[in-house]
């Protein structure tokens, strides 16, 4: 249970006591993939809360802020400054929502800062247990059949999908436990997974490669990461957005490459895949898939169970504003409604439950980022089909602004009352 706080203000506790709670929950914030806005947004409301003037620099690989004391609503020169190097962050939304909690109860003096700090630091220790990290093996696989029956491959491209999702999901787990695995892991994985694809097409049953591969990578594709970069680019974060944008050309970089060279790889050896149709399937495969991808989605983003179903829902709605604005006006028109309806809900969300609307916009947009156009864009470039490149590439910019657009157009919908 929280410790009541006594009856001395926080404001009066020691500058290095308040400071070293601020400083560990932007480390935690950031390393649950917080966005640089959010993040610098929430660390100043903290600290001004804390009696503190703060001024934070976030980026995907550090935080740089600087303390100083409020004195009747002026900041004076910085008393103290603090620089974090980090790895860049993932996506927790269990961790985030205990994040969040603890800060609340900080705030409102349910608990002494110095025992919030250290529940802080608890939450960043926790490890996954066996039966969690098996369940997002699964989920890996999971989704990438889904994915690949969205896609429509046919029942031999969902299974193949399938089985390179739970490879890509395995290469996941022992990345994160060696780094110099963890350096070329996504090039490892577009590796294998083209490589097991084109096998499969040309030994046991013609498949549509391009697509089996697009699906079974669906996890690793930076769509997020994208779509991010773009937000803090239109918010005026240019230091943080452009680094991002860097990160992610980098993964798409390794993914391309080592689609590419497993291509070029089968093709000495005689390897070439025939080429395939789209292939019919039953109408209601997608709305199948569908659901259950939101499902995994909720899994691999760690999503509180209670909040599930608010989750799968959040996803589908996603998904139909996309594919009802594609079919009725166009596919950016689509992506923009989906941007919009998340980015409004969201903010409804975190009104109500008074937890971060992160719980529902981050998975509830996986589907409306466009990491696979991304994707294509690049191993088009590397095939030296520079002009379908440019036109993917094009395409890639219109969804992305569309999304940002839609996503921006929620806030001022609804305006967030909470910064997460």
């Amino acid at each position: 249970m929280p410790r009541a706080v006594p009856d001395l203000p926080m404001t009066n506790l020691p500058l290095t006591t308040r400071v070293e709670f601020v400083v560990e929950l932007a480390r935690r914030l950031h390393e649950y993939g917080t966005a640089a806005p959010r993040l610098e947004a929430a660390i100043i409301l903290v600290a001004q809360r804390l009696g503190l003037n703060c001024d934070p620099l976030s980026t995907p690989t550090s935080i740089i802020m600087s303390f100083s004391q409020v004195d009747d609503g002026v900041g004076g020169l910085a008393e103290t400054t603090q620089v974090l190097r980090l790895p860049p962050g993932e996506v927790n939304l269990k961790s985030l929502c205990l994040v969040d909690e603890i800060a609340d109860q900080v705030i409102s003096g349910k608990l002494e800062l110095a025992e919030g700090r250290r529940r802080l630091r608890e939450v960043g220790l926790s490890k996954p247990s066996l039966p969690a990290t098996m369940l997002v093996l699964v989920a890996y696989a999971v989704a990438s059949a889904c994915v690949a029956a969205i896609l429509l491959t046919g029942w031999a491209g969902v299974a193949t999908a399938g089985c390179i999702g739970l490879a890509t999901g395995i290469t996941a787990l022992a990345a994160s436990k060696r780094p110099q695995i963890a350096a070329a892991f996504e090039a490892i994985s577009a590796l294998l997974a083209t490589i097991i694809a084109i096998l499969v097409a040309v030994y046991l049953v013609p498949i549509q490669v391009r697509s089996v591969v697009v699906a079974s990578l669906i996890i690793l594709l930076p769509g997020m990461s994208l779509t991010a970069a773009v937000r803090e680019l239109s918010s005026q974060d240019l230091v943080s957005g452009t680094a991002r944008m860097a990160g992610a050309m980098a993964v798409l970089l390794k993914l391309a490459f080592g689609t590419v060279a497993a291509t070029q790889v089968c093709a000495l050896f005689g390897l070439v895949p025939p080429m395939v149709p789209r292939l019919a399937m039953p109408p209601w495969t997608e709305w199948v898939a569908v659901p259950l991808a939101a499902l995994t989605f909720a899994i691999t983003f760690r999503s509180p169970l209670r909040f599930f179903p608010i989750v799968i829902g959040a996803v589908i709605a996603g998904y139909i504003c996309t594919r009802v604005g594609g079919a009725y006006v166009s596919a950016a028109f689509g992506v923009f409604a989906g941007g919009l309806l998340l980015g409004a809900a969201s903010n409804v969300f975190a009104r109500f439950f008074h937890r971060p609307g992160a719980l529902i916009r981050e998975p509830g947009i996986i589907l409306l980022v466009p990491g696979s156009v991304g994707f294509r864009t690049l191993s088009f470039v590397f095939e030296r089909d520079v002009m379908l490149g440019i036109d993917t590439g094009i395409t890639l910019v219109t969804l992305l602004v569309a999304l940002v657009a839609g996503l921006l157009f929620g806030d001022l919908l609804v305006p967030p009352r909470r910064k997460l």
